[in-house]
């Protein structure tokens, strides 16, 4: 699928933005490197970030100089591009525990399980999603697994890109409900594709911050071809207060809601519901909950 700012469904705001883009450029000619910007190269970098992040661009090239912004994002290292090669560097040292799954903030998993297990009900039942079998991507040792999506559904299936954070979940963490875990996928999701027509509900927590605009757009769109009759897609992650945020040591992009609609919006989905999840302490980013089809 091509992406690009020209795909928007309104051509005149797609144009505002494409010019915005480009003066965006021109502004930071002066504050970065001249031998890059001030030649072809800089039009290269542009086009390449813009199509990778289309709908976050100018929000990063407000923060960061371009020239930086590429590497950081878009240049290769071993094959693997940047932006994923530092996200599987920072997992190797993750201990596949609560603790490592939640960081710092441990003590609101069980608010965070709560809020999800009553945003799942809203659409699961007679007459919505099935309860036949799910996939939780981006599962590390399980723990959305375990807490919200095991008690409901007959069969699971887990995706993540970390194989010792499979292992335990089979291992040790599921316990006797390991057995009802029908595989394990140990891959990258830009690289991923679902099987089709097999799950009744797609979870994606704390993991979609971790694609670029584009590879979110195509994995969602992938999903959308995995559901059965009445299946839904349910995200989860960290939403930026303004604009979008990238921390570029796991990794992580945090989009504002505005800008995650957008995304969804170009792979096709329909949105049934959004919800902000309550409880969690000022300190930490908004977690929004997301059900499209």
């Amino acid at each position: 699928m091509e992406i690009s700012l020209e795909d928007e469904s309104s051509g005149t705001s797609a144009n505002f933005e494409d010019k915005a883009a480009h003066q965006a450029l021109r502004d930071r000619w002066k504050n970065t490197d001249e031998t890059m910007c001030r030649h072809s190269m800089s039009f290269h970098l542009h086009h390449t970030l813009r199509s990778e992040f289309f709908a976050s661009y100018l929000y990063l090239v407000e923060k960061i100089p371009l020239v930086k912004l590429f590497p950081v994002t878009c240049e290769y290292i071993k094959g693997e591009k940047q932006f994923y090669y530092r996200a599987q560097k920072f997992y190797e040292d993750v201990p596949a525990s609560e603790e490592g799954m939640m960081g710092d903030f441990v003590e609101i998993s069980n608010v965070d399980l709560e809020g999800s297990r009553q945003f799942l009900k809203r659409f699961v039942g007679p007459g919505k999603a099935g309860t036949h079998c799910a996939l939780d991507c981006g599962c590390g040792i399980g723990r959305v697994s375990k807490g919200v999506l095991l008690p409901v559904f007959e069969k699971m299936e887990m995706a993540d890109m970390m194989e010792h954070f499979l292992l335990h979940a089979h291992e040790e963490y599921l316990g006797d409900d390991a057995d009802r875990i029908q595989t394990y996928y140990c891959y990258n999701l830009q690289d991923f594709t679902p099987p089709k027509n097999k799950y009744d509900v797609v979870w994606m927590q704390w993991v979609a911050c971790h694609l670029t605009d584009k590879d979110l757009t195509n994995f969602l769109f992938r999903c959308q071809k995995s559901l059965r009759p009445n299946g839904v897609i349910i995200m989860k992650d960290n939403m930026a207060r303004q604009g979008c945020k990238l921390d570029s040591i796991d990794s992580s992009i945090s989009r504002h809601l505005d800008i995650m609609k957008v995304i969804i919006a170009k792979a096709g989905l329909e949105i049934l519901a959004i919800e902000m999840q309550e409880g969690l302490p000022e300190v930490i980013m908004p977690v929004w909950m997301i059900a499209m089809k």
